[in-house]
């Protein structure tokens, strides 16, 4: 057995693609997962399971699909790379604990990413991994124009954003 980290991409935002977060647990341990748990409505999932974290991903898809009737980006990571991407953030202290971690699907071509870095906006900052996009704006994220769609877009890659804050929830979770 293995802990994992599930993250879910887009869900109970703006009222889209509902899910309550007791069904999801439910779901997903009746679906083989254990010890299922969850933290806040934005789709953060720790659990343990034997499979591979690919087999997981397709496993966890699949469940939402039959059971919610939408699709749901997954991104299935262990408690080690959730720990690898946060402690690499580049920014100062200071400026990490404001960022936001867009953590990869898959990795960005290295051409889109070097394009993606010569894009400059007042007050923020960017910076591109093969797993994570570390992105800072000193005027808060409501305001960022570099956010996950925006990185979605311009290096055709799906991604899912996370706070500070929850990225430190998720690693007390599940070390």
């Amino acid at each position: 057995m293995m802990k994992y980290i599930a993250l879910l991409r887009g869900i109970n935002v703006s009222g889209h693609k509902k899910i309550p977060m007791a069904e999801l647990r439910t779901l997903l341990t009746d679906s083989g997962l254990e010890n299922v748990q969850t933290y806040i409505q934005t789709g953060n999932v720790i659990f343990d399971a034997a499979a591979s974290a690919e087999m997981l991903k397709n496993q966890i898809e699949v469940a939402i699909k039959n059971h919610f009737g939408f699709d749901v980006p997954v991104l299935v990571i262990t408690p080690k790379v959730l720990r690898q991407i946060f402690d690499d953030c580049p920014f100062s202290e200071e400026k990490k604990q404001n960022s936001y971690f867009s953590l990869l699907y898959d990795a960005p071509k290295q051409e889109l990413i070097d394009a993606v870095a010569e894009i400059k906006y007042p007050n923020e900052e960017v910076s591109i991994t093969k797993n994570c996009i570390y992105f800072y704006c000193s005027t808060g994220y409501g305001k960022t124009k570099y956010n996950n769609n925006f990185f979605e877009k311009k290096l055709n890659v799906t991604a899912t954003a996370r706070n500070y804050k929850t990225m430190l929830k998720l690693l007390s979770l599940s070390e």
